[in-house]
């Protein structure tokens, strides 16, 4: 969902977008991804080889994926459910985003928390488009999905270690 609406917010700005999600049988808490370039120039390949930024919401996805990451790029690490990063990257920003989501007493915030977190950090797309995109994508259903997740959007967007 992270990776679509990402996506979605570079269309709202007339950016081009390429979303290459991968779901495999371990979909919730193993190493499923999501490939999302957005740019303003033309787009070669769906397939980001090297990406210059990673975000790992746990540790099977940071051990399979945070060699990819381009030298200098920046890695958005998810503590609460990655342990023992020693990693000698200067770009890895931290934060319990399993703890957030907790407080909000919904741990499938969590996403929506670190989403909050990237937009503040990389500034591919503002949060005010990202707001948009949230009431576009959850509008219609019940509205308290809505208020939840513009509330963890906010909340990743003020605070990252």
């Amino acid at each position: 969902m992270m990776g679509y609406l990402l996506a979605m917010g570079g269309m709202y700005e007339d950016k081009n977008v390429t979303c290459l999600p991968s779901y495999g049988a371990e979909v919730r808490g193993g190493t499923a991804n999501c490939t999302v370039v957005i740019s303003t120039e033309e787009i070669a390949s769906p397939v980001a080889s090297e990406p210059e930024f990673a975000v790992f919401m746990n540790q099977p996805s940071l051990m399979r994926f945070q060699n990819q990451v381009q030298s200098g790029g920046a890695i958005f690490l998810n503590t609460s459910l990655i342990e023992g990063d020693r990693s000698a990257r200067p770009r890895h920003l931290r934060g319990a985003i399993s703890e957030l989501a907790k407080k909000l007493e919904d741990s499938k915030a969590s996403n929506m928390i670190m989403l909050g977190a990237f937009l503040r950090k990389s500034g591919l797309v503002s949060f005010d488009t990202m707001v948009r995109v949230l009431k576009e994508t959850f509008g219609h259903r019940n509205p308290s999905v809505l208020r939840l997740n513009r509330v963890a959007l906010q909340l990743g967007y003020d605070y990252l270690e």
